[in-house]
């Protein structure tokens, strides 16, 4: 699974329109960047609490992107 599914598969977890979940993957070199785009009742569920969500998703991405040697930027978009 590659980290664009990886987060398209959490964020529809998270959120209760699952099918507005969208995920766009801008590929680089040594950095990608992840555009996460949800419903806009659901980005405070994406974000969570004081940024406890966003911070943990973007941890996941970190750990994909050391085992690829890759840096993985994930950019929340309502």
């Amino acid at each position: 699974m590659n980290p664009a599914e990886l987060m398209e598969t959490l964020a529809k977890a998270l959120v209760d329109n699952p099918e507005k979940v969208m995920v766009q993957e801008l590929k680089g070199k040594s950095t990608s960047v992840i555009e996460l785009r949800v419903a806009k009742e659901d980005v405070g569920k994406i974000i969570g609490k004081k940024g406890r969500n966003a911070d943990a998703l973007r941890t996941i991405l970190g750990a994909v992107g050391m085992k690829e040697r890759k840096t993985y930027v994930l950019e929340i978009i309502d």
